[in-house]
This record gives structure tokens, sequence and C-alpha cells, in this order.
């Protein structure tokens, strides 16, 4: 099956972006075949010296990639793990110890100062330095001890995309290989990518729905959170709708007062025990007459005001996150085009983000 998501159409906006979109499929299946033999041998050799404790680094779109690791590594290596603060290192000179600590920072320039510098003081201060990026003459990889590409290729538009599922799937693999899995679970996901990817008709009908929107919650449990932080930052930085993120258990706690009839709620029903736990929150969410929107099984979908379908059945609850921000990229994508705006080049942003 041949993706037919626009891309290169003359000076349309958005082209690039689109572009990027399709690209996917042929990506995930350039790191199946040609990237995970080098993600292997690095995990194992980190693997080899029994790291203690996980940090993971990271800003943005990668930020959101490594919340996905964090689940991973948590549920399936029993390791626990944290999210840095790099700030407590590199405006308050803070120096922890590290030793048998795998830091692992994520980034699709590798060029932004703080990652540099808070990676750099990770090593000095005995920790195992791994930088996951798409430019292996980056700054961070150069001052890790350990890199992995992600063999993305260029990206050009401003909001991150391609980097984004190639960060998950290089970091599913690499979680894999710490625990001497082959990621085999992976391999169907090229094929149901670009099945997702030929269906833009449908997600454009559905953005006709939130074109006026003017506020969204998106919301998900497990191994969906992420994709519900993912897809919010998408909305945010092409549309420039208010777009709140939210674990479905932390939305019972408050922030479901806010929900009703006219605001839409995005939620991200991932097919396993994210899906379970989120249920309760699926029912509250119908009981206040919420617009919800779905994504997910056929079945959550059908309970939905309105959805789209991911085909789940055989696919591991671990590696679906790689498919579910599919139709949500273009689902901003399209929502952007309809209000008027170019995804390609939102305001006030820049493709490399410089903070310190």
């Amino acid at each position: 099956m041949s993706v037919t998501y626009p891309a290169g159409e003359g000076e349309l906006p958005g082209r690039i972006m689109s572009g990027e979109m399709a690209e996917q499929p042929a990506m995930l299946r350039r790191i199946l075949d040609e990237g995970a033999p080098a993600i292997r041998a690095v995990a194992a050799e980190i693997g080899a010296r029994k790291p203690r404790f996980v940090l993971l680094t990271a800003r943005g779109t990668s930020d959101n990639a490594a919340l996905y690791a964090k689940y991973l590594i948590e549920i399936t290596l029993g390791l626990p793990c944290g999210l840095a603060s790099m700030s407590t290192t590199t405006a308050y000179g803070a120096k922890p110890d590290l030793k048998d600590v795998l830091v692992v920072t994520v980034s699709q320039s590798g060029g932004s100062p703080d990652l540099v510098a808070s990676t750099k003081a990770a090593r000095e201060a005995g920790g195992v330095t791994l930088a996951v990026t798409n430019n292996p003459d980056s700054p961070l990889a150069a001052v890790s001890e350990y890199h992995i590409d992600i063999l993305a290729g260029p990206e050009k538009a401003l909001p991150a995309t391609k980097t984004y599922t190639a960060s998950l799937l290089s970091l599913y693999l690499f979680v894999e290989g710490l625990r001497g899995g082959d990621g085999d679970r992976a391999a169907i996901l090229p094929e149901l990518a670009e099945a997702i990817l030929a269906r833009k008709d449908e997600v454009k009908a559905l953005a006709s729905r939130y074109r006026f929107a003017e506020r969204m919650v998106i919301t998900s449990r497990g191994y969906g959170y992420p994709t519900a932080k993912e897809a919010a930052l998408k909305l945010m930085e092409t549309s420039y709708i208010p777009a709140l993120s939210y674990s479905g258990a932390d939305l019972l706690h408050g922030p479901l007062a806010m929900v009703d009839n006219i605001s839409p709620v995005i939620a991200v029903v991932t097919d396993g025990r994210g899906g379970e736990a989120l249920q309760p929150v699926l029912d509250r969410l119908r009981g206040r007459g919420a617009d919800l929107f779905v994504v997910g099984p056929k079945a959550q979908v059908e309970a939905a005001s309105a959805g789209f379908v991911l085909p789940t059945a055989g696919v591991a609850e671990e590696v679906q996150p790689i498919l579910e921000i599919l139709p949500l990229q273009m689902l901003a994508y399209e929502v952007t085009i309809a209000r008027g705006q170019d995804p390609d080049a939102p305001r006030a942003l820049a493709k490399v983000t410089e903070t310190r």
C-alpha cells in the first residue's frame, strides 16, 4: 500500500510537514533494518554495566519520547527511572552522585546548551551517558559516552513528526536490548503506519469538527500518556489552540470540573492495561456530556462522539504509541490548514531551541 498523504505540492502551506509525516513508514523500516543492530550493540554494552537507576533528560517533543521510555524502563525492566531537572546542575550547580546511573539524553538536534551541559556534568559525576539524537555529529553526541542515531533524516518543518516516532522506536529497541529481547514486536509497525497515513481524508473530515475549537483537553493513561502530551504540543504549536494534557488519573483530581459539552476532549485509548485503567475516566467524561474524540480500538471509538479507529489487533501495548500519534499529527496538520495557518512555520518558534 502506498501512502497518499500530500507531500511536496508546490508552495502549499504545510507541504514540508506533510512530506515528513509521509516518510514515517519508510523511516521505521530503516530503523528496524539498519539501525537495530547498532542499537542492540549499545544496549549490550550498557546492560553489562548493570545500571541501578535511569535518569532521562530532554525538552519539548523529545521530553515526551523520554516519558515513553520511562514507562518502558519501569514496566519491562523494573528499574527505577526519573525525568531529570536540568536546572539543578546548569543553574544551581548541584553535583549529584551518579555512579552506576544511566543518564539518557534525548534530543533531535543534540544542540541545546542545557542538554549538552547537563550531560557533560552527568558524565563527570560518574554517570553512564547515552545520547539519542538525529545528529551523530552534534555537541550532545560528542560529550556522551554512547550514542544512538535515530536515522530519521533531515527534518525541516518546525513541528517534529518523524523524529518523534523515530525516537520512540529507537528507545523501544534500546530497552528491549537491555533485557535481551530482539524487538520483534515492532516488525508490524511500518505496514500499519502506512495504512494509517493513507486515511488522510478521514482525518480531514474530523478536523473540520474542531476548526473553531477554543480549547482542547487530551487524556490517556499508561503508555498512551506520552502520546496525549505530544498531541497537545503539536496542536498548540501548529494551530495555536490551547491544548491541556492530563493523565486520566490526574484529570479526575480537579481538572474534570472544566470539561463541558463545548470544549472537545481527545482520549488516547491504548488497547491493553492502560486503556482498561482509562475506562472509568471515559465513563465520567460521557456522563458530563463531553464532546469525546477517541483514538483507539473500534469499540471505544463507537462509544464516543467521534474518533479514529487504530489497527491494534496483534499489536503489543508497548509499541502502540508509535501508531497512536500518527492520526493526531495529521489532525494537528489539518486543523491548522483549516484555520488558514502554515504548520511548517509556527510563529515565534525555531527548529533548534537553545535553552540554558
